[in-house]
């Protein structure tokens, strides 16, 4: 298994790549998502890959299910660790999700957005979902693994009812992680420890690690907290 630690690169071409020059590819992963993506384009994710690291593609593919499968499938030329899916795309949807991946021997880990982690229960009625939140991202990562896909995206709030009811194989992807405590625009979050004891596969840190003034001190900092637990 990688490193449980996800960096994400909410920056610019010429900065992403500034900084991950700095990164060690055996002590964290990359995120792409869609404001470096926008800008990069595939190329971005190609340079990255060079430099040795695992990119997760974090664009959250929400469409028709033909759109979303060919969206995956274009993917796969770009030889990425991991991708995502909204999981309130439907069961249609997610399984056309996962048709590209069948029979491939070296296939990203597919793993479904349930709940965004700067949501929270008022802004799910604002949206006219009725069941609590804890509820609604519990019944959109039964149906992602139900329809094949490896795990998904959830805060750490989510991650020890998660694990009693979909198991240990079952892949959790944790964003809103805050080292300080600081919310920023997170309404769920989670400090690393937390986040790892609780049972997170991964843990996706974004501003703490990108401006730092020492970005690979504070990731190693980060894992030798996380060694630490029993």
């Amino acid at each position: 298994m990688s490193s449980p630690l996800i960096i994400a690169l909410d920056l610019n071409n010429k900065e992403a790549l500034k900084l991950a020059k700095k990164l060690d590819s055996k002590d964290c992963n990359l995120k792409v998502g869609s404001q470096l993506f926008t800008s990069g384009g595939p190329e971005i994710v190609l340079k990255l890959k060079d430099l040795g690291f695992n990119i997760f593609l974090d664009l959250k593919f929400h469409d028709i299910p033909n759109t979303v499968n060919q969206a995956v499938r274009s993917c796969l030329d770009l030889g990425i660790w991991m991708l995502n899916v909204h999981a309130s795309g439907g069961a249609e949807m997610l399984r056309a999700s996962t048709l590209p991946l069948k029979d491939k021997k070296q296939k990203p880990i597919l793993i479904g957005v349930s709940v965004l982690t700067s949501l929270d229960e008022a802004s799910l009625k604002e949206v006219g979902i009725k069941k609590n939140l804890k509820n609604q991202v519990i019944s959109l990562s039964k149906l992602c693994q139900k329809n094949g896909l490896d795990g998904v995206v959830c805060s750490a709030k989510e991650i020890k009812p998660l694990r009693r009811e979909l198991g240990n194989e079952f892949i959790l992807v944790t964003p809103g992680i805050r080292k300080n405590q600081s919310a920023d625009d997170q309404k769920r979050f989670a400090t690393p420890v937390t986040a790892i004891e609780s049972g997170a596969d991964y843990i996706v840190l974004g501003r703490e690690v990108i401006f730092s003034k020492d970005p690979s001190l504070e990731i190693k900092e980060i894992l030798e907290d996380i060694s630490k637990i029993n």
